[in-house]
């Protein structure tokens, strides 16, 4: 049977995906190892708790945030004062390292109202968090960046969390040049995960995105603008060739880019000595430093 939302006073529309977080132990790392992959890098943006990232923003409005802490001490006051994020971030470093993918961030216009479905649904990871920080594009103009999140997660889970993002102050900047990538990266297409269980985290992964999977026994949940995959750790090496890592409730894997031209990413990829494989019409990059997941470049006709 398909599992069906709770009722409530919202929309039944799933949720897009808005952008996905990175823990790596310093930006500098991330910095080097993504422009290495084709990505144009945006400046150091620092949250008001001791964090601070990179990101990598996509034409179709995604994009990635890889993560660092760059101070300690605020990022520990921080999760004194119960900062759900950043005690998130904490608790994945603590289980899997400073390097990897952490957590999945949907876009929504009622962060309060996904709290309350989080709390209901006994999934809430914790308090909202509401803050403000400056943003700046590459040709140096600022503005001031406003968001409130809801935080989602299976009972003590550390490897993976989901939250819902609501804009309440877009920056009023603009990212064209910030989206045009050597790689031809233009957007994500698939998300996937990882799960030792995996039909025991369709109920959190179908409320987080308010959308059940698409099928009996399926484990795609199909958002607006991609998809979100689970598999056991068997499904997920015999697609993309490489270990699916210690055993997990959930952990978040690999990301599926859409490229312009599979053969200019092949190209620039061995020039610049990044070790791939090529899996059908999948260019496959493993993990490594800066780069916490499977990146994989998929020619879009």
């Amino acid at each position: 049977m398909i599992e069906t939302m709770p009722a409530g006073p919202y929309p039944p529309s799933p949720y897009p995906l808005d952008h996905l977080v990175l823990p790596t132990v310093s930006l500098d790392v991330a910095r080097a190892r993504l422009v290495s992959l084709g990505f144009v890098v945006a400046p150091t943006g620092i949250h008001p708790f001791g964090t601070e990232n990179c990101c990598v923003f996509l034409e179709d409005g995604t994009y990635l945030e890889p993560l660092a802490v760059g101070n300690a001490q605020a990022a520990a006051e921080a999760i004194a004062d119960g900062n759900v994020f950043v005690a998130r971030d904490r608790a994945y470093r603590d289980q899997r390292g400073n390097e990897g993918f952490s957590a999945l961030v949907l876009g929504t216009e009622d962060a309060d109202a996904d709290h309350m479905r989080y709390v209901e649904a006994g999934l809430s990871a914790g308090d909202m968090l509401s803050f403000s920080r400056a943003f700046t594009d590459a040709a140096g103009k600022s503005d001031t960046a406003s968001f409130k999140l809801a935080f989602a997660s299976s009972a003590g889970a550390k490897d993976a969390f989901l939250f819902a993002c609501e804009r309440v102050n877009a920056p009023k900047v603009d990212r064209t040049a910030l989206q045009i990538h050597a790689n031809g990266a233009t957007g994500i297409i698939e998300i996937v995960a990882v799960s030792d269980q995996p039909s025991e985290q369709r109920r959190l992964i179908s409320i987080a995105v308010r959308s059940p999977a698409a099928g009996q026994g399926s484990t795609a949940f199909d958002l607006p603008n991609a998809t979100l995959t689970l598999l056991d750790p068997v499904a997920f090496e015999t697609r993309f060739g490489i270990p699916a890592g210690a055993p997990s409730e959930l952990r978040f894997a690999a990301v599926v880019f859409s490229v312009r031209r599979a053969d200019a990413v092949a190209k620039l990829l061995a020039a610049g000595s990044v070790e791939h494989d090529i899996r059908g019409n999948d260019i496959v990059v493993r993990p490594a430093p800066g780069q916490g997941a499977a990146f994989i470049f998929r020619e879009i006709a």
